[in-house]
């Protein structure tokens, strides 16, 4: 691996490049990502560095064995499990002067490096990325594929449903110059959720700047159960109100929309059954958007009966989280 962290982006040879995944419990989907992450046709050397956590599956075993298989993987603990601490851990561990944050169950193009790499260069930029391509396999995970990839069901962030290439707020994953993350610290290990967020809005603090890419298109496989898409939007609303209590002017209108929508729905319920009718009309137009909606993502009829549940769900669990989320969730000092 080369060790010349030094070489400019915009230079030959190619920039070294670190490819750091957080690792927990991906028996299923390890091999899959590091394969398409290897069969890359960058032409700079890379390496695969996996900082596996505390599995209660194969995880570990596999990623041994992808080691021993080829010297590019190099694999690290996690202790805690935690995504920000095994990001930090392999961030750590990396030699090159280009990191490349993918999930272990993910799966990125064969050309996502070199298209980052040359961004990067061409930009300025401090981190770079793209799409969270969510692509389901069941219909229930197919519906919930749509409901990412649509304005109708997560609002209008580039990094869902895609739009021209140009400077953001924050990116999917991301691709980064190792110098700007070492400057602020790396990732904030106090952060269970919305490590992105929090991370790229003390890039941007720090004089960086963000860039989105829809060329950039990593493959994410969506919650397969209503419980587990539940959970993971209530976290992500809890943690979202974190960042927006710490970093002020992080907030958006669009944010808001879920605890808004949430807050309004109840109060709509509660009031046309204490007081009058009429007061259920909020919560009526509520259900026609969600329906209309439905409409408009779905692919089959099946997909559609899901996503009566699945828009809701992650709207009122965003929103839910959001209000719930208690201050002392994040310590003050770091």
């Amino acid at each position: 691996m080369a060790t010349q962290e030094n070489q400019g982006l915009a230079g030959s040879p190619l920039p070294a490049v670190s490819v750091i995944l957080p690792i927990l419990n991906e028996e299923l989907y390890l091999r899959d990502a590091v394969s398409s992450i290897l069969s890359q046709d960058y032409q700079g050397e890379f390496e695969v560095v996996l900082a596996v956590g505390p599995s209660r599956d194969l995880t570990h075993e596999i990623a041994d064995e992808l080691h021993k298989t080829d010297p590019r993987v190099i694999v690290v603990d996690n202790p805690s499990g935690r995504t920000a601490a095994g990001l930090n851990a392999a961030l750590q561990a990396s030699s090159g002067s280009v990191i490349v944050r993918v999930d272990g169950h993910a799966q990125i193009p064969q050309n996502y490096i070199s298209i980052a790499v040359d961004l990067l260069a061409k930009t300025g930029a401090v981190n770079v990325g793209g799409m969270m391509a969510a692509e389901g396999i069941t219909t229930f995970e197919k519906a919930v594929a749509g409901a990412m990839r649509s304005s109708l069901g997560v609002g209008a962030s580039r990094f869902h449903t895609g739009g021209e290439a140009g400077e953001v707020d924050t990116v999917y994953l991301g691709v980064f110059q190792k110098a700007a993350l070492l400057a602020i610290g790396g990732f904030d290990e106090r952060f269970t959720r919305a490590q992105d967020w929090e991370l790229n809005f003390r890039l941007r603090s720090n004089g960086g700047s963000i860039y989105f890419d829809p060329r950039l298109e990593v493959t994410y496989r969506p919650r397969s159960t209503i419980g587990a898409l539940a959970k993971q939007y209530f976290e992500y609303g809890r943690w979202r109100r974190v960042v927006s209590r710490r970093h002020k002017g992080t907030i958006n209108y669009r944010y808001l929309a879920p605890p808004v929508a949430l807050t309004g729905f109840l109060l709509s319920l509660a009031m046309g059954a204490v007081i009058h009718a009429i007061f259920f009309i909020p919560a009526a137009i509520y259900l026609l958007f969600v329906a209309g909606s439905s409409i408009a993502i779905a692919r089959s009829i099946s997909q559609y009966i899901y996503l009566l549940a699945v828009i809701p769900t992650m709207h009122f669990a965003w929103g839910a989280g959001f209000i719930t989320s208690p201050k002392n969730l994040v310590p003050s000092e770091r």
